[in-house]
C-alpha cells in the first residue's frame, strides 16, 4: 500500500469516526471470505458499514477524529473490523443474530455517543440499548396517557351524567 493510499485511508476513517455516532470495534478472525461475506450482507440490510484497516492505520485516524475515544484504543490489537451506524443498536442485534452460526465477530468495544464499552460481555447490553426514537416514542406515550385518561373519564361522565338526568326525567313522569 503506497502511502498515498495510506493516507486516503485515514481521512476516510476520519470521516466515518466524525460522523457516525456509533462505532463498534470488533474481531472477525478466522472468518473464511464466504462467511465474511455473509456477515457484510447481514450488517448491510441493518444500515451497518463494516470496514477493515490496519491497527496502526485506525490509531492514526483516531488520534486525528475529533472524540475522546479513552480506552477504546487499547482493543486495537489483532485482526480489527469497525462497524459504524447511526442506530446503537443495530450492529449488537446483527453480531448476535450471525453468531447462531459462528462464534465470530468478537466484540472488542463500542463506541456510542461518547460512553465506552470494552468487551464481548458488553454485547447483551448493547442489544437492549434504547436509540433516541425508542426513548422519543416512550416520552410521547407517557405524555399522551394522561390527556387520554382525562378525555376518557369526561366523556364517560357525560354518558353517565346524561344516562342519570333520563332516568331522573322518566321517573318523574
Amino acid at each position: 500500500m503506497t502511502r498515498e493510499e495510506k493516507d486516503a485511508l485515514i481521512d476516510s476513517l476520519v470521516e466515518s469516526f466524525n460522523t457516525y455516532e456509533v462505532v463498534y470495534v470488533t474481531d472477525s478472525s478466522a472468518l473464511s471470505a464466504n462467511t465474511n461475506n455473509d456477515l457484510r450482507r447481514l450488517l448491510f440490510k441493518q444500515g451497518v458499514k463494516m470496514q477493515v484497516a490496519k491497527n496502526t492505520l485506525i490509531i492514526k485516524a483516531l488520534e486525528r477524529a475529533d472524540k475522546d475515544w479513552g480506552e477504546l484504543i487499547d482493543t486495537l490489537k489483532g485482526t480489527t473490523a469497525l462497524l459504524f451506524a447511526s442506530n446503537p443498536k443495530a450492529p449488537a442485534l446483527a453480531i448476535k443474530d450471525f453468531r447462531k452460526k459462528s462464534d465470530k465477530p468478537k466484540l472488542k468495544g463500542a463506541y456510542i455517543e461518547s460512553e465506552i464499552y470494552i468487551g464481548d460481555d458488553q454485547l447483551e447490553a448493547l442489544t437492549k440499548f434504547k436509540s433516541k426514537e425508542d426513548l422519543i416514542g416512550e416520552i410521547i406515550g407517557l405524555l399522551q396517557s394522561p390527556a387520554q385518561n382525562v378525555i376518557s373519564a369526561l366523556q364517560s361522565g357525560g354518558t353517565t351524567l346524561a344516562g342519570l338526568l333520563k332516568t331522573l326525567s322518566e321517573k318523574e313522569n
